[in-house]
């Protein structure tokens, strides 16, 4: 097996509200609700670098795909990181989120292993880190938070 992601899935409570926030929050491409017409399959997809894709969909339905019980979110199972090339990228980048409404968790700070980071959630208490850590270059960048 190849070491890549294409796709990473969110389950979501309301997955108009979690569209609205990362559509109209955050200003990513969506086309918006697919898979209607069938039972159980409505999803969101969102484009990101690289290829890959940021899939929201209904935890009831995830419940319902793979037969799990329902275990509600856990804000600290993981993390989803959004790299930036420099310090000034990460209080821009969280200022936009916090504008969103998200929940800052942890504001802009400098890291005991040299980087700048803050910590936020998304509608569902997912857990974001927007951080810049100077030995890595983001290619894709291009100055916008």
């Amino acid at each position: 097996m190849k070491p890549r992601i294409n796709v990473i899935t969110l389950a979501v409570e309301d997955l108009d509200r979690s569209i609205a926030f990362y559509r109209d929050g955050l200003g990513w491409k969506t086309e918006g609700i697919v898979g209607t017409e069938f039972d159980h399959a409505e999803v969101a997809f969102f484009e990101l670098a690289h290829g890959q894709l940021l899939s929201l969909f209904p935890r009831k339905n995830l419940v319902h795909a793979t037969g799990l019980p329902d275990s509600g979110p856990s804000p600290t199972a993981f993390s989803l990181g959004y790299n930036v090339n420099d310090v000034a990228s990460v209080d821009e980048a969280t200022e936009r989120v916090r504008a969103t409404g998200a929940t800052i968790v942890k504001e802009p700070h400098h890291t005991d292993w040299g980087g700048y980071m803050s910590y936020f959630q998304d509608p569902d208490g997912h857990l974001w880190e927007i951080v810049h850590v100077p030995s890595l270059v983001v290619e894709d960048d291009g100055g916008e938070s």
